[in-house]
């Protein structure tokens, strides 16, 4: 006879404790793991002795594809090897490192990961959009997607990967890290590898 008032007082919170989760933004399913995702470019810098080819890279890739499929990954100039090779920087120029250069952003359905089995492989071809300085560049990249084990999957280059080393050169802030590094003029092509560990939370 006592258990039942207790049982009702209980309906209404258990009403809003679900009203108030319903309300939460979904969480994404896959993330970058950072320590294992990077990208590798090859500048060939023209100098009067011939080319002469440097490899630089993008670490610590961190970005989520949210419950739409969607993945956006800032990329800053605290995540390439710039300072390792020019140090640190002035005083004027230190919230420059943290400043987005470019975004990367593409959407994937978080189901076609879903489902690849356990030592599968798939090869997507995503639109990337890279905005930085205000313009929109879109591409089509092939990207393989292994899977690993149940909750990891490795996504490299499906095919060989360039940039264009003349639109690198056009863009203002791209060009001013390129001349930090001493490239005054590089080649028409920028060869690109990526290595990326995707983690199911």
């Amino acid at each position: 006879m006592m258990k039942a008032p207790a049982m009702k007082a209980t309906l209404p919170s258990l009403f809003l404790s679900l009203l108030a989760l319903s309300a939460l933004p979904a969480q994404a399913a896959w993330q970058l793991d950072g320590e294992n995702s990077k990208v590798e470019a090859t500048v060939i810098a023209i100098t009067p002795q011939g080319p002469s080819p440097h490899t630089h890279q993008i670490r610590d890739l961190h970005g989520d594809i949210d419950a739409e499929g969607r993945l956006r990954l800032p990329l800053r100039l605290a995540q390439t090897d710039v300072l390792d090779r020019l140090g640190p920087l002035p005083p004027w120029l230190s919230g420059f490192t943290d400043r987005p250069l470019a975004t990367l952003t593409t959407q994937l359905a978080p189901q076609r990961l879903d489902s690849l089995a356990v030592g599968d492989s798939r090869v997507e071809t995503l639109t990337m959009t890279m905005e930085a300085n205000g313009r929109h560049h879109q591409t089509p990249v092939p990207l393989r997607f292994s899977r690993l084990d149940g909750t990891t999957i490795r996504v490299t280059a499906a095919e060989r990967m360039v940039l264009d080393g003349q639109e690198l050169m056009a863009n203002p802030t791209l060009r001013g890290v390129l001349l930090m590094l001493g490239y005054e003029q590089i080649g028409d092509e920028v060869p690109v590898n990526l290595d990326a560990l995707l983690v199911d939370r």
